[in-house]
């Protein structure tokens, strides 16, 4: 299968994850695939002007409507007769927990077999770093200047009570994870749903070198749970041997260099609550050296 769909020497921010992530996801799909990005810090992916750096059909959509159009393109090709081409929406989480939630939910409730990967760097991060649905608990964003006050969005959750037969969370810390979860989503039939932690440089304010570190920190932590749902039932598929306190994730980000004692407790405890019902609930726990 050819790959290096995706040229080199790309104008995203020096340690950008998303475009690991991308790389990563497009290589694994294949050349018959069509994408659809909609403004965003993937929107350089899709290009400008007359230029692409994207050897893949790719379309620019409205910030709201990812989703509608990749089900418009899949009714397409399916009044053709051809069943054989990916159709992948890729969008950040302004795009998909807050301003698309619509056009997504619509589509997956009517299930449009479409491949949707949400990049999730925690904010708006191409239009000034705004806190969006999926900024976390007590983080720093210039919406937010004194912490976010309330808890992020469990997109996850949102779209497995939909019925939908895929749902996936993965980390750019464990590729062949990812990997394995795209070519999986795209061989459902019906619509699949990969939810990517993005570390991000820029607004989380860390070292450029630092992305892949931090997304294992998150994972070690428990702050990122790496999982997926096969009609509804769930595997967690990286378990950390012995999760880390969440300060150790936190401390390396100055989002959270403002962040409260009460915060960090109530943050704590959400992990540790999330475990337990991941225990209590009998679910397959695999340790993958995480």
């Amino acid at each position: 299968m050819k790959k290096g769909f995706l040229a080199h020497g790309m104008t995203t921010c020096a340690g950008c994850t998303m475009e690991l992530i991308a790389r990563t996801v497009f290589d694994t799909l294949g050349e018959k695939t069509i994408v659809v990005i909609p403004p965003g810090c993937a929107a350089i992916l899709a290009g400008y002007s007359l230029e692409t750096p994207l050897e893949l059909p790719v379309v620019m959509s409205n910030l709201e409507a990812t989703a509608a159009f990749a089900a418009g393109i899949r009714a397409g090709l399916e009044a053709q007769g051809k069943n054989d081409v990916n159709v992948l929406g890729f969008a950040g989480d302004g795009g998909t927990a807050d301003i698309g939630l619509q056009s997504l939910s619509g589509a997956v409730e009517r299930g449009d077999r479409i491949l949707y990967v949400c990049y999730d760097n925690e904010a708006y991060m191409n239009t000034g770093i705004q806190g969006s649905g999926s900024t976390p608990l007590g983080a720093w964003t210039t919406t937010t200047p004194g912490g976010k006050a309330s808890r992020r969005k469990d997109l996850g959750l949102i779209m497995d009570a939909h019925g939908i037969p895929y749902v996936a969370t993965a980390s750019p810390a464990y590729l062949e994870d990812l990997a394995k979860k795209v070519a999986k989503a795209a061989a459902t039939p019906g619509p699949s749903f990969i939810h990517v932690h993005t570390p991000c440089p820029t607004g989380w304010r860390f070292p450029t070198a630092k992305g892949i570190e931090i997304a294992r920190l998150a994972v070690r932590t428990g702050m990122w749970v790496i999982y997926e749902r096969v009609n509804g039932v769930l595997e967690v598929n990286i378990k950390p041997a012995k999760r880390l306190p969440v300060t150790e994730y936190l401390k390396t980000q100055g989002r959270f260099a403002g962040i409260g004692e009460e915060q960090v407790a109530a943050m704590q405890a959400d992990v540790d609550r999330t475990w337990s019902q991941l225990a209590a609930s009998g679910e397959v726990l695999q340790s993958a050296g995480a």
